[in-house]
């Protein structure tokens, strides 16, 4: 590869972006995810479809988390709002990871 390479022009300076807080990165040109797009969206773990529904399982939790989200729940159950923050709280990381590469 030559000097004048575009390659050469185009390379990341991964340690000066890597130095870089979140709030310094221009993040302008990226379009923003739509709930249309988000919809169509598969989970994939280790690069396999997550099916989505339901799965029984049993955990111990304790008393504060249960009684927590018990206060929390209002009028839908406390377990759909322990999934729910579960999820959220999923979604969350993988975006943040997905912004950090």
């Amino acid at each position: 590869m030559n000097s004048n390479s575009i390659l050469k022009v185009l390379e990341t300076d991964w340690a000066v972006l890597e130095q870089m807080k979140d709030e310094e990165i221009d993040l302008s040109d990226i379009p923003e995810v739509t709930a249309k797009q988000m919809a169509r969206a598969k989970l994939r773990i280790g690069g396999k479809p997550v099916v989505k529904g339901k799965v029984r399982v049993n955990i111990y939790l304790d008393n504060e988390v249960i009684e927590y989200f018990r206060a929390r729940a209002g009028g839908r159950g406390y377990q759909t709002l322990i999934n729910e923050t579960l999820k959220n709280s999923m979604r969350q990381n993988l975006t943040e990871e997905m912004l950090s590469r």
